[in-house]
């Protein structure tokens, strides 16, 4: 088995579309780490340094970003056939 991908995704908690790709990530049995940008001023600057966005969902896999819930290239970059 290949190791998995390293997930992050930046969000916050009134956020829909963050909440369902959380939910998807928890649906494919994905491992992630969830950054509350609302509560972590220094992680809201460093995702706005490595995207320039201050809209959330941003995530990372393997250290590239998604911009928003974007299902086909979040199942490009983890291989996840539909």
């Amino acid at each position: 088995m290949t190791e998995q991908p390293k997930v992050i995704v930046f969000s916050t908690p009134t956020c829909s579309f963050c909440n369902q790709a959380k939910r998807y990530f928890r649906e494919k049995n994905i491992r992630f780490t969830d950054v509350d940008v609302s509560r972590d001023q220094s992680a809201a600057r460093d995702m706005m340094r490595r995207t320039g966005q201050m809209g959330v969902p941003v995530i990372l896999i393997n250290n590239k970003p998604i911009i928003g819930f974007d299902k086909p290239k979040i199942n490009q970059l983890l291989n996840i056939k539909n």
